[in-house]
């Protein structure tokens, strides 16, 4: 019998294997760029995640091949760790934002983040073949190909990973005390 994965199970591994970056105020500013159509960075990364996840279950169900789950949602997590508004008009500093936020990326997470070869590679080389090098891991492969996906799926207004977005953000907000769960719900916590 085929053992299904849930949603939830998706949601709860991603947020399991990057609580760090998830619950740093640095993933809250993601929240406040746009990436594609009325996707944040945010929601675009987590949905990223998801279908890396996917992806990579699946090449090991079929395939018995083991991947590290923990550097692919990391990675994912982090891809687009620029922290700017790339749709911004500033003189043209963004004019080729596709080519050059993944050294942006890579830079603003090494500085905030402890990252191990895989998480940097999935960073450095997620845009390819807009960036020349191709992926050096199967984890980085699987998340330049799901960040095509997703993108495509969010610039035509596809709701591929609302679910899994209002799942990490709840577990994000009871991590941080600004909700509390009693008896599995959750319920926003008041100040006395």
């Amino acid at each position: 019998m085929e053992k299904m994965v849930s949603e939830y199970k998706i949601a709860k591994e991603i947020f399991s294997l990057g609580k760090d970056i998830l619950l740093s105020e640095e993933a809250g500013r993601m929240k406040k760029f746009t990436q594609h159509g009325t996707t944040t960075v945010f929601e675009h990364c987590v949905s990223v995640a998801k279908y890396s996840l996917i992806f990579a279950m699946n090449l090991e169900t079929l395939f018995g091949i083991k991947l590290d789950r923990r550097s692919l949602v990391r990675g994912a997590l982090l891809h687009d760790y620029f922290l700017y508004d790339w749709h911004e008009k500033d003189n043209g500093a963004h004019r080729l934002h596709g080519f050059t936020h993944p050294g942006r990326a890579f830079e603003n997470a090494a500085r905030d983040f402890d990252m191990n070869d895989k998480e940097r590679d999935v960073i450095r080389k997620h845009m390819f073949p807009l960036t020349p090098v191709p992926p050096r891991f199967l984890e980085s492969a699987l998340v330049c190909i799901a960040d095509k996906w997703c993108a495509l799926c969010e610039t035509f207004k596809v709701d591929i990973s609302s679910y899994i977005i209002y799942r990490v953000n709840m577990y994000r907000a009871l991590a941080s005390g600004d909700i509390k769960a009693i008896k599995g719900q959750a319920v926003a916590s008041v100040e006395a």
